[in-house]
Formats: C-alpha cells, sequence, structure tokens
C-alpha cells in the first residue's frame, strides 16, 4: 500500500496486555488545497494527501488497511456511489466524511453509501482524529483476525464475531426511582470488566439525560440508526455509538429533541437492540418510566428486566400496579429481577414489608448515599466517582450477578 505510513498506534496498549501497533494507512481525499491542509493539521503527521477519490483508488491495492478522509468536495452523489462499490471491492478499505455543514440528508446518504462516520468539519476539537482513530483499529483487527480477505466480497470485514449478547433493560414505573443512575454505573462497571464491548442504550426518546450523566457530547442518535434501519449492519452501527473514554462504554444516545421521538417505532428499538447483541456481550437499556409500545417491546426482547423500586408508598404502589400489567402480558416472572433503590432510608419501610407487597423478593438493596448526586452533577458515574462508597459496590455486587468478576476480563 502506497498512501503512507501506517498510522500511529490508535491506543497505548496497557502494560499487562500487550499489543502490537496498529498498522493502518491515513488517506485525505479533498480538491480543495486550503481545505484538505486543514483536514490534514487535524489529523497530524503520517497522513497522505489526493486531491480526488479516483487518484486514491487508483493506488489501492488491498495488502495494508486504509482509512480514507473525505473532504466536503467527496459529497456529490457520483462519488458516494463510487464509495459503495470500492468499499465492496477493498474490505480493508474504510471511509470517514467531513463536510462544511451536516445535514440529516447528507447524513442518511453517506451511511447508505458505506461511509463509516460524517463530521463537521468546524465540529469538536480532537472528533476527526478519534474517529479515525476508531475504525483504524477496528481495521487492524479485522485483519488481524483475517489476514487474506476477498476482493469483490461485499461486506465490512470489520463486523465482530456474533456473540449473541444478553440483554438487561433498567425500568421503573415512576420518575425520579433513580433508573438513569443505575443503568449508567450498572454499565459502565459491565464494560470495565468484559472483554468484548459492551452497550448503552437510552429508550428515553424524549427526555432521555444518559448522554448528560456520562458527559458526553453525541454526534449521532438513535434517530439516525433509524434512518438507516434498511440496510443496518453491526459495522454501521458501531460507527454511530458513542465512546465514553473512561470506560470502552458504547452509547447509543437518545435524540437531542422529544420532537424526534415519534421517528422511533417499537419495531424499530427491537431491531436496533438485536445488531447490537450480534457483537455487544450485554446490551443496557434505559427506558422511559412509563409503559408505551416501545417499553413493551423492549421487555420482550429483554433477558433480564431490572425492575427499580424506591422506599416510598407512591413508588410501590406504582410498581405493583406495573408487576400487574407485566403479569396480565404474560410476561415470564423468571426474566423479572427486583432492584430496592435507597433501601436504608429511615422512611419506617422495612424491605421485607416491600417485598411482601410486591410479591417479589428483590435482588438487590442500592442504598442511599451522598456520592449519587455528586457524581451526578459532576457528570461521573458513582462506580467510577466514588468507587469506594456503598453504593458503588452495590452496584458492582448488582453487576456480579450479570458478570461475575472471576470470570471477567477488564477492557483496556
Amino acid at each position: 500500500m502506497t498512501t503512507g505510513e501506517p498510522h500511529p498506534p490508535a491506543h497505548e496498549p496497557a502494560p499487562d496486555s500487550p499489543r502490537p501497533a496498529v498498522q493502518v494507512s491515513v488517506a485525505v481525499v479533498e480538491f480543495d488545497v486550503s481545505t484538505r491542509e486543514r483536514i490534514m493539521a487535524l489529523l497530524g503527521d503520517g497522513v497522505t494527501p489526493f486531491t480526488t477519490f479516483e487518484e486514491l483508488t487508483s493506488r489501492l491495492t488491498g495488502a495494508m488497511p486504509v482509512v480514507a478522509v473525505l473532504g466536503p468536495s467527496c459529497t456529490a452523489p457520483e462519488t458516494l456511489g463510487m464509495i459503495e462499490r470500492t468499499s465492496n471491492q477493498f474490505p480493508y478499505m474504510a471511509t470517514v466524511l467531513v463536510v462544511g455543514e451536516l445535514t440529516t440528508g447528507l447524513l442518511q446518504q453517506a451511511l447508505r453509501s458505506g461511509v463509516r462516520d460524517v463530521l463537521a468539519l468546524s465540529g469538536e476539537d480532537g472528533a476527526l482524529a478519534l474517529a479515525v482513530q476508531r475504525v483504524a483499529v477496528s481495521l487492524d483487527t479485522a485483519r488481524r483476525v483475517n489476514p487474506t480477505p476477498v476482493a469483490g466480497v461485499a461486506g465490512d470485514p470489520d463486523v465482530p464475531m456474533p456473540v449473541n449478547g444478553r440483554v438487561v433493560s433498567v425500568f421503573s414505573t415512576k420518575g425520579g426511582a433513580g433508573k438513569s443512575v443505575l443503568a449508567t454505573s450498572l454499565a459502565v462497571a459491565l464494560a470495565k470488566r468484559s472483554e468484548l464491548p459492551v452497550c448503552l442504550v437510552d429508550a428515553d426518546l424524549q427526555f432521555g439525560d444518559v448522554a448528560v450523566m456520562l458527559k458526553l457530547t453525541p454526534t449521532h442518535t438513535i434517530v439516525d440508526a433509524v434512518s438507516v434501519l434498511d440496510r443496518m449492519d453491526a459495522a454501521m452501527l458501531d460507527s454511530l455509538l458513542v465512546i465514553h473514554s473512561q470506560s470502552g462504554l458504547r452509547v447509543l444516545p437518545a435524540p437531542l429533541e422529544p420532537a424526534f421521538a415519534d421517528q422511533v417505532t417499537a419495531a424499530d428499538m427491537v431491531a436496533i437492540i438485536d445488531v447490537l447483541r450480534s457483537f455487544c456481550a450485554y446490551v443496557i437499556v434505559d427506558t422511559p418510566a412509563y409503559f408505551n409500545d416501545v417499553v413493551l417491546g423492549l421487555v420482550e426482547a429483554s433477558d433480564e428486566v431490572l425492575l427499580l423500586a424506591g422506599m416510598d408508598i407512591p413508588n410501590i404502589k406504582n410498581v405493583k400496579i406495573g408487576l400487574q400489567t407485566l403479569r396480565l402480558l404474560d410476561t415470564p416472572m423468571e426474566k423479572l429481577h427486583l432492584v430496592l433503590n435507597r433501601a436504608n432510608s429511615k422512611v419506617k419501610l422495612e424491605v421485607g414489608e416491600v417485598e411482601k407487597t410486591l410479591g417479589i423478593k428483590a435482588d438487590a438493596l442500592i442504598p442511599s448515599d451522598i456520592a449519587v448526586p455528586l457524581s451526578v452533577n459532576k457528570g461521573e458515574p458513582v462506580v467510577l466517582y466514588a468507587p469506594k462508597s456503598s453504593v458503588a459496590k452495590a452496584i458492582e455486587d448488582l453487576a456480579d450477578q450479570i458478570l461475575p468478576r472471576e470470570q471477567s476480563k477488564r477492557r483496556h
């Protein structure tokens, strides 16, 4: 491959798990000289420039994985069509598109053409380098797993091996029960343990705040995933996820505006979950605090449902009604697990009393702890913010029920 020197390692290997440097070439394709130089400056050294996409394809050999960063001049329909044909011919080439203004129409068109990611040139500092880094790692991993790809065969080489992951939905029938706090910290705890990807889905389509609680700035949301659902595969969906840098957790954020919620149906949500579980070991879903078609579809698609209840009478009443509703819908009771939040609160309610009222034993007790509001305000999951706190230890114990620590391998 002659598109330049291999891209620098996309990540530093951990001391206890050494890995070879990522061997991927990076090319920048843009007709306008000043724009091309600007993109190259964002990526640093070791990048090879090209004026047109045709010029790049004439130099491809298929021997070395290549990440092609395409500038705004490559947004013409004929160029996007050429990208799709070239990606099929050279499975180890992946493209990232940089545009002057990111629109929904252009995003959909680019993703349908096989582009892995689309970013605005004036976007957040470091976003382009991170996107290229991520694609480079996936290409290099695919090359090591399958070093002799067959040119001309359609499909993405970095689609992870099917894993049939477990889906765990966190549900409460009353807002303010601590559902998102539990979902984010549980997902982070699992991501730190699992050597396979773990994904957190914010299914509260109107008022989801997972991205805020993890201090993430989403480039894509679940609405973007729905827009390309007709040709969705694992690699494409993976490119739409946001990475939580502290834990490696993948996140599919909720829509940025409540009005977009109507664009996501129950069937869309289940289809996305099915793709996620094909390459993620665990998919944690943060649901809204009410029943609708999306929630019912998620409950049916889940392997486990964590039913969160607070230690107050209105909360317990709502949870009891919720349990009755789920029973009427023939939901298998063995997939439901009661989690009592603020279980140590001195509110003259005993755990045994609550269990008797609900007719179900609690699988986990989460204590009240000042570390929770502090961590929320800081935008950091409590298992990272205060790992030695009582609430963090309780959530880690809950994670043990899903992925025991002695069976886990810490992700790097």
